[in-house]
């Protein structure tokens, strides 16, 4: 992926955010990883397949060995080639059969961009929303050769045709914020991250307030590692003006519901 293949990228955009980069990060060391989530307090992180041209990839069989070898620590989440549509669809029963708890689409940034609502995509939607199954949608940041195709029109079509299937907006759509916050008000099957894009950002304290008030049910903490590191992101994060039983739904109440997770 293009965070350990082009360091110096990773770390000039952990430093925008106002963070010095991970040494788990910088010396790829997955002991130091989990010493940072034990310092984090965090119980467990979401490790995500990917299947990206633009960025890279990272294997389902990857992802479901990183979780096998660390028993609790990890929650799968499994990535798809829309462009095989049939191939697809047996990829997520798979997944989900290993345990994987929902499945990450970055529409904008394969090999052929497309738009969140491409009618390829569809197929794959009404098969994760027949099985129960979240889908996170890369719908901010780089996502996309230009910003048309992160454009928030595209993420509030899907929500709307599909609205038992529960979407997570990574990257919190970001830089669209209120237009994104926007969809989450009226369509209750959106969930926000904005993950790196909170911290330190412009639309932070519109994110910060939806977050402590509409959308307390479904706004998902992220720290998008390795783009800003899991400990001092964590502390930074716990310094927001969200109140005590918003901030529990934020860190982990939310998250333990949309993925069916039982971590006490």
């Amino acid at each position: 992926m293009i965070m350990y293949a082009n360091a110096p990228r990773r770390d000039r955009l952990t430093r925008m955010h106002g963070f010095e980069p991970a040494p788990s990060a910088v010396q790829r060391s997955m002991p130091l990883l989990l010493e940072e989530m034990d310092r984090a307090g965090v119980a467990a992180g979401v490790v995500v397949g990917r299947l990206s041209g633009l960025f890279g990839s990272v294997t389902n069989d990857d992802v479901a060995k990183i979780a096998a070898d660390h028993p609790g620590r990890f929650v799968a989440v499994g990535s798809i080639d829309p462009t095989d549509r049939d191939g697809a669809i047996s990829e997520i029963t798979r997944v989900a059969g290993l345990g994987f708890r929902a499945i990450n689409i970055e529409p904008a940034s394969y090999a052929v961009p497309m738009k969140a609502d491409d009618r390829r995509l569809y197929p794959i939607y009404a098969h994760c929303e027949g099985i129960g199954i979240p889908v996170i949608i890369m719908a901010g940041g780089s996502a996309g050769p230009d910003l048309s195709y992160t454009e928030p029109a595209h993420l509030d079509r899907v929500a709307a045709d599909f609205p038992e299937l529960r979407i997570v907006v990574s990257h919190g759509g970001w830089p669209w914020v209120h237009q994104v916050l926007h969809i989450a008000y009226r369509r209750p099957n959106l969930y926000v991250s904005p993950d790196q894009y909170l911290a330190n950002m412009p639309g932070m304290n519109d994110y910060v307030a939806a977050a402590d008030g509409f959308l307390s049910d479904r706004f998902l903490y992220g720290s998008s590692y390795p783009f800003t590191p899991v400990d001092r992101y964590a502390e930074w994060f716990r310094t927001l003006p969200i109140r005590p039983e918003s901030m529990e739904k934020v860190l982990f109440r939310n998250a333990a519901d949309l993925l069916r997770l039982d971590l006490g």
